[in-house]
């Protein structure tokens, strides 16, 4: 087997799983560990994979959704300076809950590893997780939005509201000086329980939202404490946000915040 076809199976088996062990992935390749473990080295530089103690996760482009066929491509490599950003702030032992946009998807893949209790409504993010020993898993459930992924609706405010967190996560589809929307009612009332059952909220957004609304008002721009967007987001929205008390964190070649 050439080393390309090997590498485009293994990268399929992990995608597939989420997670893969190394004598799991040698015995179904009938290769070395060794060889598989150059063939991650490849994949890591890449930003395909991410290995770990006894694995590797998959680290590349999101599930075959809709909603990820069409909004993952746009602005890709600024959801993921935006996700590694965000992440910075999640400390060992957290309890993180995320939704279930696309630039959450990108946060989520930088908390893979870690020691974390992380709770989702979306079956895409939890499936980076469910192979993770790592990380305890709750998956929050509910009506499954099958464009997204999402568990949304009464079910999933529910069970949010009997949960406790130190940071939900959530991107947004606009936002403008009312504050930040959505694409959704139900999608919106979710968000809200989960801003509800964390002690501080996370906006992860890049800077091309601005200026737009949708749908659904989730809540003001004071609404949440913690910004993150990328470095194209221009000097009046920085100020604009810092004066309702939300602290921007910018993401880029040169972080700052």
């Amino acid at each position: 087997m050439l080393a390309e076809e090997r590498r485009s199976r293994l990268l399929e088996m992990v995608r597939q799983r989420g997670f893969a062990s190394l004598p799991d992935l040698a015995g179904e390749l009938a290769v070395s560990e060794s060889t598989v473990r150059r063939d991650l080295d490849f994949l890591e530089k890449s930003g395909e994979a991410k290995k770990t103690y006894g694995g590797v996760f998959y680290t590349g482009p999101s599930p075959k959704l809709p909603h990820f066929d069409m909004r993952q491509a746009a602005h890709w490599e600024e959801k993921r300076l935006i996700g590694r950003r965000a992440a910075e702030l999640i400390e060992d032992g957290d309890a993180v809950l995320l939704d279930g946009g696309s630039t959450t998807y990108e946060f989520a893949q930088f908390l893979l590893g870690r020691p974390l209790q992380v709770v989702t409504n979306s079956l895409p993010v939890a499936n980076l997780f469910a192979s993770s020993e790592a990380s305890d898993l709750v998956l929050v459930g509910g009506d499954m939005h099958p464009r997204t992924g999402v568990a949304l609706g009464p079910f999933a405010n529910e069970m949010l509201a009997k949960l406790n967190v130190r940071w939900a996560v959530l991107s947004v589809a606009g936002v403008n000086e009312r504050g930040y929307y959505n694409s959704s009612r139900l999608l919106v009332e979710t968000e809200r329980a989960m801003m509800q059952a964390a002690d501080e909220v996370i906006i992860v957004v890049d800077s091309t939202k601005f200026g737009h609304s949708s749908v659904a008002h989730l809540c003001p721009l004071g609404g949440v404490q913690n910004l993150v967007v990328d470095h194209n987001i221009g000097e009046d929205w920085r100020s604009r946000l810092t004066a309702a008390g939300v602290k921007v964190l910018v993401a880029g070649p040169t972080d700052n915040g």
